[in-house]
């Protein structure tokens, strides 16, 4: 039997995640699958991937061909690098120790590879955030001062017509 590692689609339209599954290539792409060994959704940013490590190792090493999402996904995940490293041990060019030491190696430089990215966009969502804020207490400061100007402009002209009809006012009282 050929088994593929593939994606299943669920979730509603335009909001899609995808459980990776085992399944016998013959069957539907969302039908009958052997094992669920994680799940994939792209609508977080960054992605979520939650994957059985040892489980997707396993099939791999089996001969579970995977889809190229898929292969993608593993690749990140390492487990093609562990099956690779693994080949090294079975070969004789390292021990298992040394293949732990270079998976972890690896690992570590990845994950604070991801740290520097969240932290990248983190500080580029607040400079941003900041920056709406300003531009807007700009504008509001703009127009609370288009505000005092007319407001001052509609004082001065009541001055000016109480001024002129407090003389017109004292010449009739005069007479």
């Amino acid at each position: 039997m050929a088994t593929k590692i593939r994606l299943q689609r669920h979730g509603r339209k335009n909001y899609a995640f995808y459980p990776i599954v085992i399944a016998d290539s013959r069957a539907p792409r969302d039908g009958r699958f052997i094992e669920r060994i994680g799940s994939y959704n792209p609508n977080t940013n960054p992605a979520t991937i939650t994957l059985n490590f040892e489980r997707a190792l396993y099939w791999v090493n089996t001969g579970a061909q995977p889809t190229d999402t898929v292969r993608a996904i593993l690749s990140h995940e390492g487990v093609l690098l562990m099956k690779h490293l693994q080949g090294g041990v079975a070969k004789g060019a390292f021990d298992q120790a040394e293949a732990e030491r270079r998976f972890n190696a690896w690992k570590q430089a990845r994950q604070a590879k991801i740290d520097k990215d969240k932290a990248t966009m983190a500080s580029a969502k607040e400079e941003a955030a900041k920056a709406r804020l300003e531009a807007e207490q700009a504008k509001n400061k703009a127009k609370a001062e288009a505000v005092a100007k007319k407001k001052a402009e509609a004082a001065a002209a009541k001055a000016e017509a109480e001024a002129a009809a407090a003389p017109a006012e004292e010449a009739p009282a005069a007479e």
